[in-house]
């Protein structure tokens, strides 16, 4: 039988870049400087550069990220943050360790992504204030930010673009439609350090300014702590130097993972479809798929040696911490049942694709 295709293979993602990354690594450990230095700076700079953005922060990771963007619009105790409950927990985990309450808007059948109208019947339901909407991009396809933004009347709307680096609606980046925006460089992201990482960005500067204070103790001068809620929240400079010379490759890497996607598309009738389609404003971060019969499609997947994953299979409102009071999640809920991914990153083989593009033929 011939080998596995890996779900992903991160190894194969360095391997076009693997002298620079070595290259950056050495020149780290040659400098001598290994947190918030020349590296972790310049970086900070480009990213913002390449996302048409005024300012970005680098922060530990992903779940950081979110909870400091969340503190800084002004999530707290007694608050709700609205998000939604098929993204994995991630905005759940960032909204209570701030002390807030997770609040749930469905999602729409199609996209599986929060709509305006699912954000507003969601602001109607909450059972406390709204301090903050938090839009996920859900499997690297953008949300409609600029319409839950519409619907938001004045909430703060914060995107988490950790799936969707390199995607684009109308020519805008991921994370430039709300107040501010986070992501992840967590290795399996499309733009992936090789630890963790992860960054807040935003036109406010003054916003990320404060972001930038909170995630060093709340320091406004060395050992002088003058804001609530600081913490030990920082991008290192190895990471740093090794997301800069990723950085470039992120739309070429981005523009091989649709073209993978396309053939997926095509492939897929009948039975099953794919979430997404192979547009601009997809990064092709995950291949979703919706299926009548998990069961019998995991059983066609291993017997073709493809490897898969369900993203995700709990919902948040069913997680064992789950608060006592949610909405109700139709959709959601149904979709965590019907939804299974398949291997989808710039390095596979033509031969790999091929019979993962069997095996929807045989689901279909």
């Amino acid at each position: 039988m011939p080998d596995v295709v890996r779900f992903n293979d991160l190894r194969r993602g360095l391997q076009s870049t693997a002298p620079g990354v070595r290259d950056a690594i050495e020149e780290v450990l040659a400098s001598g400087w290994f947190v918030l230095g020349p590296q972790h700076d310049a970086f900070e700079r480009e990213l913002a550069a390449s996302l048409d953005i005024a300012a970005a922060a680098g922060v530990g990771n992903g779940t950081d990220a979110l909870q400091l963007a969340l503190q800084a619009v002004g999530a707290r105790p007694g608050t709700a943050v609205i998000t939604v409950a098929n993204a994995g927990g991630y905005t759940s985990t960032a909204t209570r360790a701030i002390g807030a309450t997770p609040w749930y808007a469905d999602v729409d059948p199609a996209t599986l992504q929060a709509t305006p109208a699912t954000v507003n019947a969601a602001l109607r339901s909450a059972p406390m204030p709204v301090s903050a909407i938090v839009v996920t991009h859900l499997f690297g396809q953008m949300a409609d930010a600029r319409g839950i933004v519409e619907a938001a009347n004045g909430v703060p709307v914060v995107e988490d673009c950790a799936q969707a680096m390199g995607a684009r609606s109308d020519g805008r980046a991921a994370g430039t439609f709300g107040t501010v925006a986070t992501t992840s460089f967590y290795p399996t992201k499309n733009l992936g350090a090789v630890g963790d990482g992860g960054a807040v960005f935003s036109d406010d500067v003054e916003l990320v300014a404060r972001i930038r204070q909170l995630r060093q103790y709340g320091w406004s001068s060395k050992y002088r702590s003058s804001a609530a809620g600081g913490r030990n929240s920082r991008l290192d400079e190895l990471q740093a130097a090794v997301l800069r010379r990723l950085l470039p490759a992120l739309d070429a890497d981005v523009a091989r993972r649709r073209e993978i996607h396309a053939r997926y598309e095509a492939a897929a009738s009948g039975r099953i479809r794919m979430v997404n389609r192979a547009t601009p404003s997809y990064a092709g971060h995950l291949a979703v798929v919706v299926v009548d019969d998990r069961q019998r499609v995991t059983a066609i997947l291993d017997d073709h040696g493809i490897g898969h994953d369900i993203h995700y299979p709990l919902p948040d409102h069913h997680q064992p911490i789950a608060e006592p009071e949610a909405p109700p999640l139709p959709v959601t809920e149904w979709a965590s049942e019907h939804i299974i991914s398949v291997p989808l990153y710039a390095g596979l083989t033509d031969d790999e694709q091929a019979r993962v593009v069997a095996a929807l033929h045989e689901m279909s």
